[in-house]
């Protein structure tokens, strides 16, 4: 999946007539990684903490998920100022084989 958000940001951030109509369409608001602290000691799941960040969206504890927390809290105050077209979560899976795309 950081192969794909390499792609992204390059494609985004590039100056192709489609890259270029898109930053004039759209405001992206991009997350590399909720994770970095659990990646840069071998996990893909769950924190530096052990906590399973994927499992847990719906928890309000900030303190046991600050990067789910603030993003969420980001996510409510963007809503708030202008329309979200779409949510996009770009990462590998435990289960499936190399990489998939979610997106709501």
């Amino acid at each position: 999946s950081s192969w794909m958000m390499k792609g992204l940001l390059d494609h985004l951030t590039g100056q192709s007539p489609d890259a270029k109509m898109l930053r004039e369409l759209f405001v992206f608001k991009v997350i590399p990684m909720l994770n970095p602290d659990g990646v840069i000691a071998g996990n893909y799941r769950c924190s530096l903490a052990g906590r399973d960040l994927n499992r847990n969206y719906r928890s309000k504890l900030k303190s046991a998920y600050p990067s789910i927390w603030h993003t969420k809290a980001m996510v409510k105050r963007l809503a708030e100022e202008r329309e979200i077209l779409l949510y996009c979560d770009l990462h590998g899976h435990s289960k499936k084989q190399n990489i998939f795309i979610y997106g709501c």
